[in-house]
Order: structure tokens, then sequence, then C-alpha cells
């Protein structure tokens, strides 16, 4: 039946974007089917199903304003043999959303109450224009104007999909004045934009072991790269009892993937915050610079209400298929990890994903045993080093002893002498004569060496 987030149309009519925009518009967002009667709830189909849905697209595309380019799905359904469109449409974050030809006004912006759409009030639309306080990322100016973007195009082949020569424009990657903006940035070639992935010992960030930056590459690059590096760290621990062989991962594995797809693509990169992922030997926790308010705010995160703050990120993540569907990651999420497992600061969101008390003591061990291969490789080269040095020493000595009583000595004689190879010899010379300890008179053939005094 239809309710606050659904409503049945019959077919395509002039109440298309009103009824869009109401959800935009709205804290949950919505999904809007056509094709379907909207009193009985029966289907009645839609024909000529492929240029509709294009029709759609476009008045969806170019009739609201700010852009929803990201924020809506269009899905093919199939009820009782006949064809239905479905509209899923996010919470959109740049609130008002309204009718381009009818602009700020109240016949332009709408809102949902119970199963109808109404004109939004003037102090409701002021009230969302207060709030727009941080700039989107297709806002902010690129500090590069010189980007690539070769990995994103490979991408998009790679999906069957071709960027043509107006992506620049349709992807948003252009700001007004058609200068590049942040988003082209952060999905360019080369960019300052980074990820870390830190390693500790043990439970707290005491004794770092391993430390990595993936990025300065097409964030899309850099995903998979922190992917490719979480899914190694996930080792599979395997159990062979006396009936079966049990593996287990250190974490569960589609709900950390889709962790890490969401601190990377919903990041406030305008704060210049980036997402940081951190293995401890107990837990997994990936921070990202997400704001969440207290109580409602909180409360429709979990119900997994999709507000994407990064709409030109989310729609190229879910073009080239790593993103599947608006705030379907969320709810992934929760089947494994309640609520008990996010924790929401002023700035930042972090999740943790916690090992159990077995595999946890099995890190420790292992990360134990690396952190004392590490110390005993810095003790064996010092030693190594000290032992060098003392050589060294020798060497010089008996280089000098012997240049005294045999001063005409050349390199091949000292080195036949002293049972060493000629580069070693030619070696210590050096330092001797950069020492002051040794003095060359005359040519290389048929002069001397001159032992100095204070030697």
């Amino acid at each position: 039946m239809e309710s606050n987030r659904v409503e049945y149309k019959r077919e395509l009519n002039e109440s298309l974007e009103r009824v869009i925009v109401s959800f935009l518009n709205s804290k949950e967002g919505g999904v809007l089917y056509l094709g379907i009667d909207d009193k009985t709830h029966i289907a009645i189909g839609l024909t000529s199903f492929d240029e509709l849905q294009l029709k759609v697209k476009d008045r969806l595309k170019n009739n609201i304003l700010p852009s929803i380019l990201g924020l809506f799905d269009l899905i093919h359904e199939s009820r009782d043999g006949l064809d239905v469109l479905k509209i899923n449409v996010a919470s959109g974050p740049e609130k008002p959303y309204y009718i381009k030809k009818a602009g700020l006004s109240e016949a332009g912006c709408f809102i949902r109450v119970g199963n109808a759409t109404e004109s939004m009030p003037t102090s409701m639309i002021e009230e969302h224009l207060r709030k727009r306080i941080h700039p989107s990322i297709t806002k902010i100016r690129s500090p590069r104007q010189d980007l690539r973007f070769e990995q994103l195009k490979i991408y998009y082949q790679e999906n069957k999909l071709t960027l043509g020569e107006q992506f620049l424009t349709n992807l948003e990657l252009l700001d007004e004045d058609g200068k590049f903006n942040y988003a082209a940035y952060l999905l360019s070639d080369e960019n300052g934009n980074s990820v870390q992935v830190a390693k500790y010992a043990g439970k707290d960030r005491v004794d770092l072991i391993e430390s990595k930056e993936y990025g300065r590459v097409c964030l899309v690059k850099t995903c998979k790269m922190v992917l490719d590096k979480l899914e190694l760290e996930n080792r599979i621990q395997t159990q062979i009892t006396g009936k079966e062989r049990i593996d287990t991962p250190l974490w569960e594995i589609v709900p950390m993937r889709e962790a890490i797809i969401n601190a990377i693509v919903h990041n406030d990169y305008a704060t210049d915050l980036v997402p940081k992922f951190e293995i401890f030997a107990d837990r997994l926790e990936i921070t990202s610079a997400v704001a969440v308010s207290p109580g409602r705010d909180q409360d429709e995160f979990f119900q997994g209400f999709s507000k994407p703050r990064n709409k030109v990120l989310m729609r190229v993540f879910k073009d080239i298929g790593i993103v599947e569907f608006l705030g379907s990651g969320l709810p992934r999420i929760l089947k494994t990890y309640p609520k008990e497992h996010f924790h929401f600061s002023a700035n930042f969101l972090r999740i943790t994903f916690p090992m159990s008390q077995k595999m946890s003591e099995k890190m420790s061990e292992k990360m134990s045993e690396k952190m004392s291969e590490k110390m005993s490789e810095k003790m064996s080269e010092k030693m190594s080093e000290k032992m060098s040095e003392k050589m060294s020493e020798k060497m010089s000595e008996k280089i000098l002893k012997t240049l005294e009583e045999s001063p005409h000595m050349t390199i091949a004689t000292l080195a036949e002498s002293m049972q060493t190879t000629t580069r070693t010899i030619e070696r210590n010379l050096k330092v001797l004569q950069a020492e002051g300890k040794i003095k060359r008179i005359g040519p290389a053939k048929g002069g001397h060496w001159e032992v100095m005094d204070g030697k």
C-alpha cells in the first residue's frame, strides 16, 4: 500500500518530478512504482519500456535542482509478466530540492505528508537552506587543473561502459566555471589523496609494526588496493576436526568489504580528512570522516536510509560495479556486527570488527614473533656493522704498517700480501687518504706512499 515512502502510478505523467522532489526532501527517501494502479495496487504494465525509462532518466536529470545524479536508481521489475519501473530515491544531502522551472518556492519544493505530496512551506525552505554548511566536493575547485582520467576510463571499459566526450559534464566533474572540481581531483590518475593502513603488535597503538599509504591515484584504484590489502590480512584460519575442515576468516568477509567501501565513498573529503584502517591483535578498526548527529539522525542511519554525501563518487562506484544499490551496504554490516560496533563522535564514524578470543591470541603470538624478528634483524645489523668497523680498523692498521716498511707497494701487491681483494684495498686507501694518514707521492706508476706523522 502507499505510504510516506511508497507511491504507485499507472503511467508516466506530469507529477513525476513533484513526487521525486518530495522523496528527496524527506528524511527517508522513497520508492515510486510506474505501471501499478494506485488504488488496486495491481500491475498494469508499461508499453515501450526502454523508451519510457530513458524519458524518466532525462526528466530527473534535467528538471530537478540541485542535480540528483547518484541519488536515484531505475530498476526493471516484472509483475505477473508485465513490465514495471521501480524508482529508488535517496534522501538528498543538499535540501531543499526543487523543480527547476518553478524555482525555490512553494510551487517548486515538495515534501511527503502521509501518503500525499504537498508543497513545502517557505519557513521550511529557508531552514533547509541555512543547514547547507559544508560545501559539496562538486563545489570545491581542484587544487590542480592538469588532470587525466585514463585509470577511470579503464574501469568503465572493464564493465562494458564508455566514458564519452561529455563525461566530465555528465559525471559532474566540473564546477560552475567549467574548472575541475574536487570530485574530479579524487578520481584523476594523480592526486594528493591517500589512505593509511596501519598494523600494531598489541591491542593499542604503541607497537606499530607496519604502516602503508595507498593512494595518490584514482580513488577507485585506491579502494581496490585497500580491499586487496585487508583481504590478504583477513587470513583464513583452518581447524581440522575428526569429521570436517572448518575455515574461519578473522573478520566476516562481506561486512568488512562493505565497511571499507562505505568509508572511502562516504568520507567527507571537504574536511581534508581521509579514511584510516587499523589492525590490532584483537580487532580491525575502520575510521572515516562522517558526521552523524545523535538522536534521530543516528536512528535513521541504522535503519538504512541512504544519504550519500558524495553522490558523484557513489554514482561512479555504482557504475563500475563496486556498489550495488543505494543504502545496501549498512544492512549487510548490521547482520553480523550490530550497533554496539559503531562509535560516533563529532566528526568521525568508527566501526570495530572484533576477533574471537582464540583468534586474538593467535594474532598476538604472530605479531609478537614478527616484532621479535624485526628486533633480532636490527640487532644483527648493528653487530654486523660493529664487526665490519673493527675489521676495517685492523685492515687500516696493517696497510699503514706495510706501507711504512714498503712505500712502493702497489694495490695489487698489497691485496695479495693481505689475502683480500683490490677493491677492499682501494676502499681503505681512500679512507686513509681522507683522514690524512697517508699521502701519494708521484704518479700512479713509479710513485710511492708516504705515511704521515701522527698516524
